[in-house]
């Protein structure tokens, strides 16, 4: 595996055999593990539209999980490059899936709303527009077919600077 190639593996258990398999529609529970050595098990199911289990993180969520995760790891990374020192992030992510008539469904769209506090005033416009670089960067977003679009907020921290920092 060369320098450039990063692989990941996991393994899902379905758990859900109430004990007459797949024998109707009703019959069994969507219920499965996520198991990935070393982590705490992932508790899934299907979104509960499908007959899953609210209390279990569905697909749908995970995938719109995986996209502000790797939105606010890429930003981060591109607020180091530029010199930005970010003190605060929060996401409220939100994502549309439509189904088709033939029972299949695919995501449309997902619009991160993240609001990130920064140390320094100066650089509110400067850290807005980092979105777009770590969008560019993101390799879950780059990996999906439907449009993942940004509405940030940018704010200074309460008693930040407005002297430009010094970069360590």
């Amino acid at each position: 595996m060369g320098l450039g190639e990063h692989r990941y593996s996991l393994s899902v258990q379905w758990t859900g055999n109430k004990g007459e398999g797949t024998s109707s529609y009703r019959s069994y529970s969507r219920d499965h593990d996520v198991l990935i050595p070393g982590l705490p098990v992932l508790k899934g199911s299907a979104d509960p539209t499908f007959h899953g289990d609210r209390e279990r993180y569905n697909p749908e969520q995970l995938l719109l999980a995986a996209l502000a995760q790797c939105h606010m790891l890429s930003y981060l990374h591109v607020a180091v490059k530029h010199g930005v020192v970010v003190t605060d992030y929060r996401d409220e992510a939100s994502g549309l899936m439509r189904l088709n008539r033939d029972g299949s469904g695919q995501f449309e769209r997902v619009t991160l709303h993240p609001t990130v506090t920064v140390a320094d005033a100066a650089q509110l416009e400067l850290a807005g527009s980092l979105h777009h670089e770590a969008n560019r960067v993101c390799f879950i977003a780059r990996s999906v077919n439907f449009p993942v679009e940004h509405a940030p907020v940018t704010v200074a921290a309460p008693g930040g600077t407005t002297e430009p920092l010094q970069r360590r």
